[in-house]
């Protein structure tokens, strides 16, 4: 499943083919969420073109740069540990540049290059395109920094590369930034206010993954449904778009109708829905095509209509509840997963249970789930006490972990006598017998490998599950292939 923050991927170096007559070496590593991940990959080809191949190996780098997060505290301990490990061998290597990328750029920018002098160069989200100036300046002996945050930027134009890929599934970027400014998130300071890429350079983008025998894409953005292209420029100006720009303008549930459409043989998912943009258009579509998965991420954070006006979410529990009827009515057999925060200033233990009982009501199939973590430059940070105390916060934590794991089981267990798309994309873990793919549903699923190939759609039978993953036995191909 695409975790907002995925574990087994933090701390990744990205490698690619090399190119001849490329003389530097690149060490990049990446944390956080997925958007990050992504940007990687913008930043890999940018730098590809000058002059820079991938490396895995820290000690040969010519440049080394860590693309950062700012959304927990344990992901800025862990790059700041990074840090140290880089200047432990610039001393051996001095001719080594190091520069930190993303959302710790631009919070942590000043700290970096002048009080700490940890690093040569700082880049913010929307100055990737910048870097080759940037490095023009180290070189010269000069710090560089550009955390410029940008109206226009989607980065539209450039072809990622693919990093560390199992050529089936790959991530778009069709949004950049944030306008919801809930107040525990550092997400509209770092990445700046929403806009929405040019759809056809996204539909450029899933031809060549298609073309290359890529089989699943997953549309990506801080908040996706609230994608809407009208010529360029912020989601808030829309107001002031001229007639003929509105008339021609393409909203997330056509966007995602197209691409359903002119790629019948690739599936489709998308990553991060947020509740109040989710319009039931979009519900519809997912509906209409076999293709769009069976599943949405839908972030609520809390149970507490009153928590959840803290956090300035624009929606209350009671809203909340009717999106989710109304998605089970459209898409009976969809699966949901959820973030939540445990111990958001205020919290009472009323509001605590009140998230407990949203979870029994709505059933998820997965979830994401935090004590909350105090960001600094959040609006949270500057005028809400961190009031509740670290063993309420990792008991109310460990209490909304335990219902998931509950209820994920028993939504797992619903699958068992049914058979289920694959998209087959690794070998099994625990057995190398054994392909492990994902069905609609998002929900990992083992079966023996017979002459089955990775890519392929595959129906299984389901005959047995643990609590995150079914187990099989294929039974053909799934229409798809044809």
């Amino acid at each position: 499943m695409e975790k907002v923050i995925d574990e087994n991927k933090q701390g990744q170096s990205l490698v690619l083919d090399q190119k001849e007559g490329n003389t530097k070496k690149l060490f990049i590593e990446s944390y956080g969420c997925q958007m990050n991940f992504s940007d990687s990959e913008i930043v890999a080809s940018i730098l590809y073109e000058n002059g820079y191949n991938t490396t895995q190996n820290l000690e040969d780098a010519d440049l080394v740069l860590v693309n950062t997060c700012s959304i927990r505290d344990k992901a800025e301990q862990t790059i700041r540990k990074r840090l140290e490990k880089y200047n432990a061998v610039k001393k051996i290597n001095p001719t080594m540049k190091v520069g930190v990328l993303g959302c710790m750029a631009e919070r942590l920018k000043s700290q970096f290059l002048e009080e700490e002098k940890i690093v040569d160069m700082v880049v913010g989200p929307d100055a990737y395109k910048d870097l080759p100036n940037l490095l023009a300046e180290v070189e010269e002996g000069r710090d560089a920094i550009n955390v410029i945050l940008s109206k226009e930027e989607t980065y539209g134009d450039i072809s990622p590369v693919r990093l560390n890929s199992n050529g089936v599934n790959a991530f778009v970027s069709i949004t950049r930034g944030c306008d919801n400014m809930c107040t525990f998130c550092v997400v509209p300071f770092t990445r700046g206010r929403e806009r929405s890429r040019e759809p056809q350079s996204i539909i450029d983008e899933i031809q060549d993954l298609y073309d290359r025998g890529f089989k699943e894409v997953t549309l990506l953005g801080q908040n996706v449904d609230s994608y809407l292209w009208y010529g360029g420029g912020l989601k808030k100006d829309y107001d002031k778009a001229t007639e003929m720009q509105k008339a021609t303008a393409m909203d997330f549930a056509q966007l995602l109708d197209k691409c359903a459409m002119l790629f019948p043989k690739m599936r489709f998912r998308f990553s991060t829905s947020n509740p109040q943009d989710m319009h039931e258009e979009v519900l519809h579509v997912i509906a209409k095509h076999h293709n769009i998965c069976n599943y949405i991420h839908l972030p609520v954070q809390s149970g507490s209509t009153r928590i959840l006006k803290e956090m300035n979410r624009q929606h209350t529990r009671e809203e909340y509840i009717a999106l989710i009827d109304k998605i089970y009515a459209i898409i009976p057999d969809i699966s949901l997963s959820q973030d939540m925060i445990a111990g958001f200033p205020t919290e009472t233990e009323e509001d605590h249970q009140d998230t407990l009982s949203l979870m029994e009501y709505v059933k998820y199939d997965f979830g994401f789930m935090f004590a909350y973590s105090e960001r600094p430059g959040t609006l949270a940070a500057r005028k809400m006490e961190d009031d509740v105390p670290e063993e309420v916060k990792k008991r109310r934590l460990n209490e909304i972990i335990d219902l998931q794991q509950r209820i994920g089981l028993e939504r797992t267990q619903r699958f068992i006598g049914q058979e289920v798309e694959v998209l087959i994309e690794k070998e099994s873990k625990r057995s190398d017998a054994h392909w492990s793919g994902r069905n609609s549903q998002n929900t990992v699923v083992v079966f023996p490998k017979e002459n089955y190939k990775v890519g392929e759609f595959v129906m299984v039978k389901i005959t047995d599950c643990t609590a995150a993953t079914l187990i099989g036995e294929a039974v053909g191909y799934s229409e798809i292939m044809n």
